[in-house]
């Protein structure tokens, strides 16, 4: 049997020593639509919900909204398995194509749904797009940035989310008015947004190349090293910073899950108990909330269906606000202080609006004045599991690192909680949905101790120093 090529290289260090660049704002524009897209979907589902119960061909229940939004995450955790194996397979700009594709269609479907079963397929289907975006995306995104810029670009990506949250929410107030459309077009038209916008992610990804760090390690280094010069003729390279050499053995067949498995609980035991911790506290603490925050402006607070919208626009903006003004220190500050810090405000403040929603002391107003506080902080907290359980793998997994840890945290955190909030909304008691909030703030700590337990210091390091390539040959 022929060894497998030796490949000697400086091409990753050259990614990491650039300064920013206009290559590089256009990559994480039109990589990091994704999240603006997962936002939209998110937010149309909750502000939403009252058109969809009023609808007079829908009419679900606020149970079936809530297992709707629990299908969509199962959907995601799903298509994040299948597309995180094509990804690192296949390679980064192949898969989201084809993971964006799927969703418009979905999407676009979703628009022309008859009956609960129709649009709960629908649903998980949009799912499934997204799910496989976010490993081939995140992959992307980390392989492309340089080192010292990397913590905070993936956390303003991630908090990008609420871009898109508030143009669904923008969207969903404008189009559900009473009058402007026919009764029953309004939510149709609103889960139509996505499809359009995303037409137009696909013309900018036309000019995207694969990651060259994925080229060099599948042993396509000539076209890895030409993609990497056009780079470096946008991009000033920042020559303070060493270039250190890399050998690699070329790899062409795909890490089978023994491997997978044998490298995260072996090799980096910590780092994956770490990553379960933080993507499945977060995901419930998130997911249990905003799926169903409109169904608690409804129920206990009185807001009008069609005004939903407008309470989500300040929220949305929190959270983004979050990720964008703290991203810079978890680069400056570090990764292991920054998120246990935002882990544990998160859940503390949490813990006290807790206590005066139980007490009746908050309005619509002040109960959203109080998840936006929240939530300035958890979106960063959030944003940064991401981040952690993207650059702390090898890169011949990475996709598949990000698709388990997502499908698992998601699929213990995510699809319970929406579910579950949905059912403890339904009883009508502010003492049921207390006590969700509650176990959401408990988690949440438990996300900030995992951190500062289990936390390391990654920050500038370059992604193949942090873990070393499976086809490392020092």
């Amino acid at each position: 049997m022929t060894a497998p090529a030796l490949i000697e290289t400086d091409l990753p260090s050259r990614l990491d020593r650039l300064k920013w660049s206009r290559f590089h704002s256009l990559a994480m524009f039109a990589l990091g639509i994704t999240w603006v897209l997962d936002g939209l979907e998110v937010t149309l589902a909750g502000s939403l919900a009252g058109a969809l119960q009023e609808s007079p061909t829908l009419r679900l229940t606020e149970s079936q909204i809530g297992w709707a939004a629990s299908l969509y995450l199962l959907g995601a955790v799903i298509g994040g398995f299948g597309f995180g194996w094509a990804t690192d397979r296949f390679g980064r700009r192949r898969l989201f194509f084809v993971t964006l594709w799927v969703y418009i269609i979905a999407t676009a479907a979703t628009a022309f749904a008859v009956d609960f079963w129709t649009f709960a397929l629908c649903r998980f289907l949009t799912g499934a797009g997204i799910g496989g975006e976010y490993t081939a995306i995140n992959s992307a995104v980390q392989e492309f940035t340089p080192a010292k810029y990397r913590g905070r670009t993936d956390l303003t990506i991630n908090g990008s989310f609420w871009v898109g949250a508030a143009i669904g929410a923008l969207g969903s107030a404008v189009l559900l008015i009473p009058g402007l459309l026919p009764p029953d077009h309004g939510w149709r038209v609103a889960f139509g947004i996505g499809a359009v916008l995303s037409l137009f992610v696909l013309v900018l990804r036309r000019n995207l190349p694969e990651s060259p760090r994925w080229l060099v390690v599948h042993g396509r280094t000539d076209e890895a090293a030409a993609i990497v010069a056009r780079i470096e003729a946008q991009a000033r390279p920042d020559h303070g910073l060493p270039l250190r050499r890399l050998r690699l053995h070329a790899r062409h067949e795909a890490v089978d899950p023994a491997t997978v498995g044998r490298v995260l609980f072996r090799r980096y035991p910590r780092r994956a108990v770490l990553g379960l911790i933080l993507m499945a506290t977060q995901a419930f603490f998130y997911n249990a909330i905003f799926f169903t925050y409109a169904l608690v402006l409804g129920r206990y607070y009185g807001v009008p269906a069609a005004d939903i919208g407008w309470f989500i626009l300040p929220f949305a903006a929190a959270n983004f606000c979050g990720p964008l003004l703290l991203g810079p220190l978890f680069d400056r500050i570090g990764r292991r202080p920054m998120i246990t810090a935002t882990y544990a405000l998160s859940g503390i403040l949490l813990a006290v609006a807790t206590v005066l929603f139980l007490g009746d002391r908050l309005d619509a107003v002040t109960q959203t004045i109080a998840w936006s506080a929240i939530f300035f902080f958890a979106s960063a907290a959030a944003s940064s599991a991401y981040l952690t359980v993207g650059e702390c793998f090898p890169l011949e997994m990475r996709a598949l690192a990000i698709a388990f840890f997502y499908a698992v945290g998601t699929g213990v955190g995510g699809v319970i909680g929406p579910a579950l909030f949905g059912e403890l909304i339904a009883t009508g008691e502010r003492g049921m949905v207390a006590w969700g909030y509650a176990g959401a703030a408990v988690l949440m700590l438990v996300g900030a101790i995992a951190a500062f337990r289990l936390g390391e210091a990654v920050e500038c390091r370059s992604l193949e120093d942090v873990a070393a390539p499976l086809a490392s040959a020092d």
